[in-house]
């Protein structure tokens, strides 16, 4: 084994550390550029180093973000599209049926190629060793530089003759013999007992008129190898036993396996491309349509009701197609249709509302002269007069509300904004619900914790006093003789008030309908308690004029609760609300979502419906708070009572 040299180390030193000074060969003005060169290379290297390492960081952190960026882009694609997902998956599954198959016929190739290859040495060194041991049994020799000679003529003829003359010899004595005549080895250049393995000599040496193989590294040049067979026979010559090793050198043959596999390799990847190609145009002619009909789809949801699809051709696609452009034209036509209905409709009941007034007044004004002279009439017409105003009060509310909401249908409905106190609008309504409270025997309380009773907001005064009012009144009807509970809570972006009752409350298929226009919970009950089923729908409308929210909860047997939530200043956006639902902490929904329009959300018994929003509970600001779960008012509240009376 060669030593290396500390040459080229003791230079690099050399450069780097300068000699001390006085040293033999060094001019004290080599020693002072040394010395500097040497202040220069501390000051800078340290600096060099950092600065690399910052861009070797650098461009890690952006290889990091492209990979995952990249991986990121291939999931969203492999989620989002269909041919992109079936070409791959096509792609994968061909890639593997290639590998398998190339792989095999590889293999097979190659053992058959091997297998040929050393049938053919087997045969070349059976014929060849019968030979060589003909020659020397016929060989009459005396002494050794004629048996050297002889053996090297002999032998040379092994070098020639085979398939591809690209054969090599190798002989060598067995140890432990002694024979002045033997010759101690003999080859054809450039072979040695250093490339057979030991287990093909042990093998060859322990029988005499065996054949025995195995596959070696021929070394070829200074660092090449060739895959090569070796084959080993005894033979004798002149009573002395040797081997005889015959080494064939597969190159030619692993060459032609190797273009073999380059041409199956070439063939697969082709193969893998073509199948791609047919993949990518089958899906793509397949799924284009599916895509088209659901971006048309997607246009027709939006309001498109003039798309539709192309018809290319008369095949399934374009089956497909029809039907699906006949569908469209149908929904057009029903939705045309119903819109027309519904403006028919809209335009009837402002046109009827509209025409009743004047006559409701005469007979409002005639009614009211009947009612003011009933203590001259006998029972029966006092009885009638008195019917006669209620009912035409109540006729007259009714045809209120049904102006109101022509109004909303018609986008003419409009905001009459002041910034008032929320709790001046609060009072007003108790002090308007006492007499239906009185009635009920229900107690109304207003349960706060803001500071001064104060809350100044944005809004409609008009609007937020007929929704509470509305839903004040409602609660005191349902209370069944139970306190009624009004929540007030405010931070700096929104203010709460709910309207807590613990009745019947509300099942959840009563809340799924509860904003829906003339929706009465129970139908057959009698007209004395109870409105037309307009009041929620105007008051949920009122509240989406002001940009807030109207949620409901109930259970049965809990009682049930109105939350209304605004933003305290106009054109706010509400994330949340300062007051839970319910604010109690009664039995409430576990989900938190909730959205436009009026949905049920159930758990057991349990529903929540909501106008707009969620059902997010706020974090209070400075200007007031509101606990996630209420306890008794009376022990850990601040409340503010308007007692009836």
């Amino acid at each position: 084994m060669r030593q290396s040299s500390n040459r080229p180390r003791n230079r690099y030193v050399n450069f780097l550390r300068p000699k001390a000074a006085g040293a033999s060969g060094a001019s004290p003005a080599i020693l002072a550029g040394n010395d500097a060169e040497s202040a220069v290379w501390r000051r800078i290297a340290p600096t060099s180093w950092r600065q690399i390492g910052g861009w070797l960081v650098a461009l890690g952190w952006w290889t990091l973000r492209i990979v995952a960026g990249a991986r990121h882009a291939l999931f969203r694609r492999w989620r989002t599209s269909l041919q992109f997902r079936t070409v791959v998956t096509t792609l994968i599954i061909a890639s593997i049926a290639v590998v398998g198959v190339g792989g095999y016929l590889a293999s097979q190739i190659s053992n058959g190629l091997f297998k040929e290859r050393l049938a053919q040495a087997q045969q070349e060194s059976a014929r060849g060793v019968t030979q060589v041991q003909d020659s020397f049994s016929n060989a009459s020799l005396s002494d050794q530089p004629r048996v050297s000679s002889y053996v090297k003529d002999t032998l040379k003829l092994l070098e020639v003759g085979g398939a591809d003359d690209n054969r090599k010899y190798l002989m060598v004595k067995i140890p432990g013999q002694t024979s002045k005549l033997a010759v101690s080895a003999s080859d054809s250049g450039g072979v040695t007992t250093a490339i057979i393995p030991d287990e093909l000599r042990a093998a060859v040496q322990g029988s005499t008129d065996g054949q025995f193989w195995q596959s070696i590294p021929l070394p070829t040049g200074t660092t090449g190898v060739h895959p090569a067979v070796v084959v080993g026979s005894q033979v004798e010559l002149l009573k002395t036993n040797y081997e005889l090793y015959m080494i064939y050198d597969l190159n030619s043959a692993q060459q032609t396996l190797n273009y073999i596999q380059s041409v199956l390799w070439l063939a697969g990847g082709i193969l893998l491309l073509l199948i791609s190609a047919i993949a990518w145009y089958v899906t793509r002619t397949v799924v284009l349509p599916v895509s088209q009909a659901a971006a048309v789809s997607e246009k027709l949801a939006a309001g498109g009701l003039e798309e539709r699809m192309p018809v290319t051709g008369e095949d399934e696609m374009a089956r497909l197609a029809t039907s699906f452009n006949k569908m469209a034209t149908s929904l057009q036509d029903q939705i045309n249709a119903l819109a027309a209905l519904s403006e028919i409709q809209q335009r009837f009941v402002s046109d009827v509302s509209h025409e009743l007034r004047t006559p409701l007044t005469t007979v409002r004004m005639a009614a009211e002269v009947l009612y003011d002279a009933r203590d001259d009439f006998d029972p029966i017409n006092k009885r009638s007069s008195e019917l006669l105003f209620h009912q035409v009060e109540r006729f007259e509310l009714l045809l209120a509300d049904l102006l109101e909401i022509s109004r909303f249908d018609a986008g003419v409905a409009a905001l009459d904004v002041e910034s008032l106190d929320i709790f001046s609008v609060i009072h007003g309504v108790i002090e308007g619900a006492r007499p239906v409270a009185e009635a009920n025997n229900a107690e109304l309380s207003v349960v706060t914790r803001l500071r001064n009773h104060k809350c100044i907001v944005e809004m409609d005064s008009r609007r937020i006093d007929r929704i509470l009012r509305n839903l004040v009144l409602n609660a005191v009807e349902h209370s069944e003789g139970n306190p009624v509970k009004i929540f007030v809570s405010a931070d700096e972006h929104a203010v709460a008030v709910a309207v807590r009752d613990y009745g019947i409350g509300m099942s959840p298929a009563a809340l799924g309908h509860v904003f829906d226009r003339f929706w009465r919970a129970d139908p057959a009950r009698a007209r004395t308690t109870g409105g037309s089923g307009l009041g929620l729908s105007i008051a949920m409308e009122d509240a989406r004029l002001h940009g807030g929210w109207l949620e409901a909860w109930g259970s049965p047997g809990d009682g049930s609760c109105f939350r209304l939530t605004l933003p305290r200043t106009r054109g706010g956006e509400l994330t949340h609300s300062p007051v839970p639902l319910p604010p109690d902490g009664g039995p409430a929904t576990t989900s938190r979502d909730l959205y436009t329009g009026p949905i049920t959300l159930t758990t057991g018994s349990i529903g929540v419906v909501g106008a707009l929003g969620n059902l997010n509970p706020a974090t209070t600001g400075d200007i007031g708070k509101a606990e996630n779960r209420h306890k008794d008012p009376d022990s850990h509240e601040t409340t503010s009572r308007a007692e009836l009376g």
